[in-house]
């Protein structure tokens, strides 16, 4: 059985071994042991702290295999992009350069740096195992967080946004990036979304252009690429989508992929979500989210059960792995 489940030290080794494996473009799970350290304790930090508004707070899930208590994917949520610096986004708009002497009048489509989105809870750090891709356990990783989101609503935003993967090409490097980050920068998409995974985005501000970016100037490839989807980013953009995301007029100024956005009270597996009192029995056939009420031993899995009123039952397998008693509250949603 996969469970998810919060974070801690111990899994250091094996939130590693994921961030290696995830691709290029995944700033919150950067290839940096230290990096990584301080993401885990910063969500242990943040599951210990009495928290009554959304700030720099941030969370940290690992998808375990409970037989070979293996990890298989990490997912995360920030309780406020940009708390501690802005949240870097371009913004598409349309400007108009007219002559009324000569007849002219043309919309030109340009990118704006912004951090309109700064305040906002973000998606971070999704990454699975390629066997789990669209999968139940896939959208266990995705959408378990956010019934964390729906059980502890003051601690996140009213809004929720995430940047989805942006397309590179075969060897790495990104068509976007080259025709206007490498111009500003002089380095390769790769050391920028390490560095930035590592040190922060205050770089950005410090050496992009305030001006707007017109598109027509980018080469073809780098339009084209623009708020289009990557294949390592198909399975998050498939769940959100389903969860009621839409893609709003932002992206990533790395790699040009698509920001989606959500209202809170609006994302499906919140709204849909409710408490239930579980009961160990044989279970069901309907398949629903399971998660505890416990922050910060917090679980949640996918299990095949029966809901009767406000009582779920649950196979004892999946009450042992959830570490439930009898009659204990837990959030439900359905799969």
């Amino acid at each position: 059985m996969l469970v998810l489940r919060s974070s801690r030290l111990a899994d250091l080794p094996g939130v590693e071994l994921l961030a290696q494996e995830s691709p290029v473009g995944v700033t919150s799970l950067p290839a940096n042991r230290d990096a990584l350290y301080r993401r885990i304790q910063a969500s242990i930090d943040s599951m210990a702290a009495d928290v009554g508004f959304h700030g720099e707070e941030s969370y940290l899930f690992v998808l375990e295999d409970t037989d070979s208590k293996a990890l298989v994917g990490v997912s995360g949520l920030v309780a406020s992009a940009g708390f501690s610096e802005p949240f870097y986004s371009y913004r598409n708009e349309t400007l108009i350069h007219a002559s009324p002497g000569l007849g002219i009048h043309n919309k030109i489509h340009a990118l704006s740096l912004c951090h309109d989105l700064t305040g906002n809870t973000l998606l971070t750090g999704f990454y699975c195992r390629d066997e789990l891709d669209f999968s139940r356990w896939s959208d266990l990783l995705s959408r378990g967080r956010l019934l964390f989101l729906a059980q502890w609503p003051a601690r996140f935003a009213e809004g929720v946004v995430s940047e989805m993967l942006g397309v590179n090409r075969p060897d790495g490097t990104s068509p976007f990036w080259d025709s206007v980050g490498q111009v500003f920068f002089g380095i390769g998409y790769q050391d920028a979304e390490f560095y930035c995974g590592v040190k922060g985005r205050k770089f950005i501000a410090e050496l992009m252009p305030q001006h707007p970016i017109y598109v027509p100037l980018l080469s073809d490839e780098a339009q084209t690429a623009m708020g289009q989807v990557s294949t390592d980013s198909e399975v998050p953009f498939d769940v959100l989508l389903r969860e009621g995301f839409e893609t709003e007029n932002y992206i990533d100024i790395f790699d040009g992929g698509p920001t989606l956005h959500a209202r809170t009270s609006s994302i499906r597996t919140v709204a849909q979500s409710r408490l239930a009192q579980a009961r160990a029995g044989a279970g069901g056939s309907t398949p629903f989210l399971v998660a505890t009420t416990r922050l910060e031993d917090f679980r949640a899995t996918v299990a095949e059960a029966e809901l009767a009123g406000d009582e779920i039952k649950l196979p004892l397998a999946v009450m042992t792995a959830l570490a439930l008693q009898d009659g204990e509250t837990v959030r439900i949603a359905p799969l």
